[in-house]
């Protein structure tokens, strides 16, 4: 189903969208709308770049937005974004998401390198993710990560 802009039937121009905010259903903020990206043979929206902050965009597929309004994006499900905090299955803080590596060809998550510590980091697949929100959550406890 393809997300559309429009407010009781009015036509929207996307630069109106611009600078307004990106919220969850949790009600967390993830930033502002820098861009909104148009197919251009469908003129379906695909996705938002959402600033945040000094060098801190990132791209939002038009699978985790529900709906625009006209105060805000609001998002269907919490994005995985660089810095949140990683914890394993029973809550045990395993780091920080350091960067995500995006599929070259479909611009989609493949994994996430976590920091775990000053020098230390470690690559997991999305398929090793249970759940997202405040915090990533691993499917695994912190030592059955440790001991493969």
């Amino acid at each position: 189903m393809a997300t559309r802009i429009e407010f009781d039937r009015k036509q929207i121009k996307a630069d109106d969208f611009k600078g307004k905010k990106v919220i969850d259903r949790e009600g967390i903020e993830y930033g502002k709308v820098k861009h909104i990206h148009i197919n251009s043979d469908t003129l379906e929206v695909v996705g938002i770049t959402v600033h945040k902050g000094l060098h801190k965009d990132h791209f939002l597929s038009r699978d985790y937005i529900d709906r625009f309004t006209e105060e805000s994006v609001l998002l269907s499900s919490a994005p995985i974004r660089v810095d949140s905090q990683v914890v394993d299955i029973d809550g045990r803080k395993i780091g920080k998401i350091k960067r995500l590596h995006m599929g070259t060809e479909t611009n989609e998550l493949e994994s996430i390198e976590v920091s775990d510590g000053l020098i230390g980091s470690r690559i997991f697949r999305i398929s090793e993710i249970w759940g997202v929100g405040e915090k990533v959550i691993l499917r695994q406890t912190k030592d059955e990560y440790k001991n493969p």
